[in-house]
């Protein structure tokens, strides 16, 4: 069984939105802190979004103020709202704990200009 699963992911214009989901394991969801990553091209993967168990959230500087960060307790859901998007967007997403265990496929976003 895969322990993450990341969705929502596509092609779309700069200023666009997408809303990203993850479904994970309850004992991955238990970790205190869940995030969604990202990897550009020629890029290392980074951190681009968190949230603790009790809903504080911390963004990268690039997108603060477009990306929201949320989870549903109940159903180990995770998600990424993502608006205004811009082509330096462009990556695959994943989403695990933080510190993060093993990783899903991702969901690839592309933006286009």
């Amino acid at each position: 069984q895969v322990p993450l699963v990341e969705s929502g992911g596509g092609l779309v214009q700069a200023g666009g939105s997408l809303r990203l989901s993850c479904a994970t394991s309850s004992s991955i969801f238990s970790a205190r802190i869940m995030g969604w990553y990202r990897q550009a091209p020629g890029k290392q993967r980074e951190l681009v979004a968190s949230i603790t168990s009790a809903g504080r959230t911390e963004y990268v500087d690039s997108v603060k103020g477009r990306f929201t960060i949320s989870r549903d307790n109940a159903k180990n859901m995770v998600y990424l709202q993502m608006n205004n998007l811009k082509p330096e967007d462009t990556a695959v997403y994943w989403c695990n704990s933080f510190p993060p265990s093993a990783w899903g496929q991702g969901t690839q976003v592309t933006v286009s200009s």
